[in-house]
């Protein structure tokens, strides 16, 4: 008892010891800059030694080409910078996006108060803006993995790598429930029904870890808030036009799982419910996300979403007013920042924006970096530079796209594919080509066609697996002789506009003129659809031994041959119903239109194969 009593004497003295030191710490620094204080504390002293300036500076978030220089940051006092889908620095290498970010990040350090920068971009489907960085299948493909575990381990792998580049956001996971398939972000929708959307927010625990402030975790956004997925027509940016009850149903559930999960960011749809825009709907936003669903993070804005409000070209006061009021707290202003300033500035002094609003926003953006541990460690950590393009993110990858692959035809045992004593010939313009694999936000907003990115076509998989294997991506040169023919079709890379089909989803000139060649061959075809949703294929279908929906599986091809010659038997599921014909839109699990296959189909290999 003497010796347990003499240490706790000891550990008393150590104490007051500490004690004095982090009062005498505290007398010299900023509490603000105490490492050691609770959050809330940290917020109210820096927020109370802030001016209007640097408050309306830490809401906006200007595109990195939106500034001059490294500068501009420190006079505006900027609080964020983003990479939109098409802005990489040059030469699009890790090194240099990590020196760029250090660069910006040093320039809002130089400020009087030295608040860190939070700098975004859209990782979507791993660090996809980075040539060089692993790239995952998009989330349609991952909802029909119906795999949570795997989707939060590719959540921190595409964490890591963007660590490794100095990134602290991510404008991810897209949450919307894709109600047609006309609509060009059906793609980035996990499925057309709320549970798989809820189940994939597994991602926000992947990309955010188990604190903010650990080493390769970043800041997660649920997006985009709500109901962008249910527009009227599936026209990108529509009007969503439907009961609140059936919002709520639909719509709703995946964001609220987000909250629970502690998502750090809400985006806020460009979309419109019921014709009033989301970045000013504030029952939606102030009623419902912030007070009845609890979340206590950032609402941000789209890109140039306030600009959209009154349907003409610019921002105006009165749409400034609107969001800001409406609960937007960090507004994605890419190029015109200091106008905003000056214009929300002006809101302010008439009053028109109160005070309270302002604080509010700024204790969202302010809690948020003190968690992400921005003050303590502001400069890239460099530790995950490996980490990008690795092996181990890579294999990853191809366990995502095995899982992802739906078997949808398999006429008499038509695949799998024998590796030997089969004689295969391989067609299509998708066959060989990463960049119509990958789709759009891949180094580019829109995605692009060809070698854009390193990694392995699916004609480069299946060469791995069959020395028997003859390409032509046009079907020039087959003949009868061949066993099987293994047609790799589909669309060409989109992303949001671009991408909406209202004029009809079928099969381009190209995939039905080689589909020609191959039928009429006689050889049995096995078709590897490459797509970003179900396309228009039922008047083709019965000429087809096979059909595989392999979706849009990013970098590792592999993962598709490795499904397609047995070496893993196909698990995916449908995350959507697919059509039996375009006029069918929109076509959903329970409303009674007959389909070609439903929701949930996806077939299996014979056990004896």
């Amino acid at each position: 008892m003497g010796l347990g009593r003499r240490l706790g004497v000891g550990a008393l003295a150590v104490g007051l010891l500490l004690a004095s030191e982090t009062t005498a710490l505290a007398g010299n620094t900023p509490a603000y800059k105490d490492s050691w204080r609770p959050v809330k504390v940290r917020v109210a002293d820096l927020m109370s030694r802030m001016t209007l300036d640097d408050k309306l500076g830490q809401m906006m978030q200007a595109e990195r080409l939106g500034v001059t220089g490294p500068a501009d940051v420190t006079t505006g006092r900027l609080g964020s910078l983003l990479s939109g889908g098409s802005s990489q620095p040059t030469p699009n290498t890790p090194v240099t996006w990590a020196d760029m970010y250090d660069g910006f990040q040093q320039a809002a350090l130089a400020t009087p108060l030295g608040i860190p920068l939070i700098y975004g971009v859209d990782a979507v489907h791993g660090h996809n803006g980075l040539y060089g960085a692993t790239v995952f299948p998009h989330n349609i493909g991952l909802g029909a993995t119906r795999d949570p575990n795997l989707v939060q381990r590719i959540g921190r792998a595409t964490a890591e790598e963007v660590s490794g580049t100095g990134i602290d956001w991510d404008f991810a996971p897209c949450l919307c429930v894709a109600r047609d398939d006309r609509w060009g972000r059906t793609y980035e929708s996990f499925g057309e029904v709320p549970q798989l959307a809820t189940a994939m927010t597994s991602i926000i625990a992947g990309l955010q870890g188990n604190r903010l402030d650990r080493p390769g975790s970043v800041l997660a956004t649920a997006k985009h808030y709500v109901g962008d997925g249910g527009t009227t027509g599936g026209v990108n940016e529509g009007n969503t036009e439907i009961s609140e009850q059936e919002l709520r149903a639909i719509h709703l559930p995946p964001f609220k799982a987000a909250v629970q999960r502690g998502v750090g960011s809400v985006m806020i749809s460009y979309s419109s419910w019921n014709s009033i825009k989301m970045h000013a709907g504030a029952y939606l936003i102030n009623d419902v996300l912030k007070k009845e669903l609890g979340f206590s993070g950032i609402v941000v804005s789209d890109y140039n979403g306030v600009d959209k409000i009154d349907g003409k070209s610019g921002f105006t006061p009165e749409e400034v007013e609107a969001a800001i009021n409406a609960g937007i707290d960090m507004v994605m202003v890419p190029f015109e920042w200091r106008k905003f300033i000056d214009t929300l500035c002006a809101l302010v002094q008439d009053g028109r924006v109160p005070m309270s609003r302002i604080d509010d926003a700024n204790k969202r953006i302010l809690t948020k970096k003190f968690e992400l541990g921005l003050f303590e460690h502001p400069l890239t950590d460099r530790r995950f530079l490996g980490t990008i393009g690795s092996k181990q993110h890579r294999d990853l990858a191809r366990q995502a796209v095995r899982e992802s692959q739906v078997l949808l035809k398999n006429e008499d045992g038509v695949l799998p594919l024998a590796k030997r004593h089969e004689k295969i010939f391989v067609a299509g313009k998708s066959a060989d080509d990463i960049g119509n694999q990958s789709g759009g936000w891949t180094v580019g907003w829109q995605g692009t066609s060809g070698p854009v990115i390193p990694g392995t076509t699916i004609l480069q998989g299946i060469k791995s697996k069959s020395s028997t294997v003859t390409y032509a991506e046009d079907g020039t040169g087959i003949d009868p002789s061949y066993d099987v023919a293994v047609a790799v079709i589909g669309e060409t890379p989109y992303a949001e506009g671009k991408g909406d089909r209202p004029q009809g989803m079928g099969l381009d000139a190209a995939d039905l003129a080689t589909l020609q060649k191959l039928k009429d061959s006689g050889v049995p075809t096995v078709v590897v659809l490459v797509s970003g949703r179900p396309l228009d294929i039922g008047a083709q279908l019965p000429d087809w031994a096979g059909l595989v929906e392999s979706w849009l599986p990013g970098s590792e091809g592999q993962g598709v041959a490795d499904v397609l010659f047995g070496d893993y038997n196909p698990t995916g599921k449908l995350p959507v119903t697919w059509m039996r014909s375009a006029d069918q839109q929109p076509i959903n699990v329970g409303d009674g239109k007959p389909a070609l296959f439903p929701f949930g189909f996806g077939l299996h290999y014979p056990r004896h194969w």
